[in-house]
């Protein structure tokens, strides 16, 4: 039998030692932020009931769901009849349960399964992985890391002016600072779609032009007549679609387009809240831009909806999020507003990687290696490796007894920026040469200064 060549699923990746050192800078740069604000961590399991999945994420989102078929003969439900009708009559019958597509739907399962236990409200923050039936291609993968925080039980807007804030530290703390936080309400958008005449198509009107800036408005106007809006809505939405591309008093615009529609201004009124909130917090609004035809199809969102671009990058959105009223109320719990937001971390690792952005020091690595010369040698590094991790310094010693020279190569090629040379002069002394690998400077050091110079680095 022919050796097989070992291959990846498309849009999946393996991450080596020095992309998860720099995923793991990410990670714990949004894990302190998160913290900070005082939200608390849970996982949630890899794979939902499909029950819980579908419905959720609109028609474009049940299509790129991952199902998984059932164990055993998947096939045993399942009759000519069934085949014949398609994937709608046989999917039930062998797919019970499929991968998480967000953290958001299965946070609002866990809320309802956990009510009686929690406090809220109850502010939570989740990394996991999620996967997506879709197209790979730059800076889009089938399987992906979500960081999401979301506040449930309140409907404060302090809430969405903190996401701001949250999203403006993490950007701090990875060196990003060319970016824009847009920022909609999705009652705007039903105020929209009542003003030009049709009330109740929201849901299509948001689907169409949160592709406004992928496919441009012509595209966009033929996608709306194909979804049923007539010429005149079409129309009436043109000047909206003008104005949000010039420098003008966007929340002014709104209030005098939207004068017909009750729903429509208090969507402008909570936009205006969450901007004296963060004025009173004594913050500014650098990075936030109000986007008027600022949509994300989830259908779930309805109140402030999120969006995070980082400027002069080949890459979409980074971040996203918005107020969702209704979400736990499909899995019998309603009257529970909450309101969150998520990084994709993939995104992320990809701009700053392409920004050049991560730090040069792998701060996460081996600080130094022990290397030696004979057996007696071996024998002393083996003592010192466990001071030195005592001291938590990252440390090793190399494994087989070797000439110095390939020990030497092995800590440059790994990056260990020091070595500890154990040699019979340092074992009578109980010192250490430890030798710069990027100076070449090699000085003789007792074990004392050695776990101070590593305890200060």
């Amino acid at each position: 039998m022919p050796m097989q060549k070992p291959s990846l699923p498309k849009g999946t990746r393996d991450f080596g030692p020095i992309q998860m050192a720099r995923r793991n800078f990410i990670l714990e740069t949004i894990k302190d932020t998160f913290q900070l604000f005082g939200y608390q961590q849970i996982e949630t399991p890899a794979m939902e009931n499909l029950s819980t999945l579908t419905g959720k994420y609109g028609e474009e989102g049940d299509q790129l769901l991952f199902k998984i078929l059932n164990s055993g003969d998947f096939l045993k439900k399942v009759d000519l009849k069934d085949l014949s009708e398609g994937a709608a009559a046989t999917l039930p019958k062998v797919a019970e349960k499929g991968l998480r597509y967000d953290l958001t739907v299965p946070f609002a399962r866990y809320v309802v399964m956990n009510r009686n236990e929690l406090t809220f409200p109850f502010k939570r923050y989740q990394i996991q992985p999620v996967w997506r039936a879709d197209r790979p291609q730059k800076g889009r993968y089938r399987e992906f890391y979500q960081c999401d925080a979301d506040v449930v039980g309140t409907d404060s807007l302090v809430c969405e002016a903190e996401i701001i804030l949250m999203i403006r530290r993490v950007f701090l703390g990875l060196g990003i600072s060319d970016y824009s936080i847009k920022i909609n309400n999705r009652k705007i958008l039903t105020g929209i779609s009542e003003v030009i005449g049709e009330a109740g198509k929201e849901g299509p009107l948001a689907v169409a032009i949160d592709k406004l800036d992928k496919i441009g408005w012509e595209k966009v106007r033929q996608e709306l007549t194909e979804r049923g809006f007539n010429d005149e809505a079409v129309q009436k939405l043109g000047p909206l679609v003008e104005a949000s591309t010039q420098e003008i008093d966007h929340l002014a615009f709104l209030k005098i387009f939207l004068a017909g529609s009750e729903i429509g201004l208090q969507g402008v009124k909570e936009l205006e809240e969450t901007f004296e909130i963060m004025q009173t917090m004594g913050q500014d609004l650098a990075k936030v831009q109000l986007d008027m035809v600022l949509a994300r199809g989830l259908s779930y969102y309805t109140g402030a909806i999120f969006e995070v671009k980082v400027n002069q990058v080949s890459i979409g959105s980074v971040s996203g999020g918005g107020r969702y009223d209704n979400l736990t109320g499909v899995f019998g719990l309603s009257g529970v507003s909450g309101v969150g937001f998520s990084f994709g971390v993939d995104r992320i690792y990809d701009v700053m990687e392409e920004l050049g952005l991560f730090p040069q020091e792998d701060s996460q690595g081996t600080q130094v290696m022990l290397a030696y010369f004979d057996e007696k040698g071996f024998n002393y590094a083996l003592n010192i490796l466990t001071l030195l991790r005592a001291a938590g310094i990252r440390s090793e010693i190399y494994p087989d007894q070797s000439k110095m020279k390939k020990q030497l190569d092995y800590a440059s090629k790994k990056g260990i920026p020091y070595v500890g040379i154990c040699g019979d002069e340092e074992i009578a002394n109980k010192t250490l040469a430890l030798k710069n690998l990027t100076s070449g400077i090699q000085e003789n050091w007792t074990l004392d200064q050695v776990i101070d110079h590593f305890s200060g680095v």
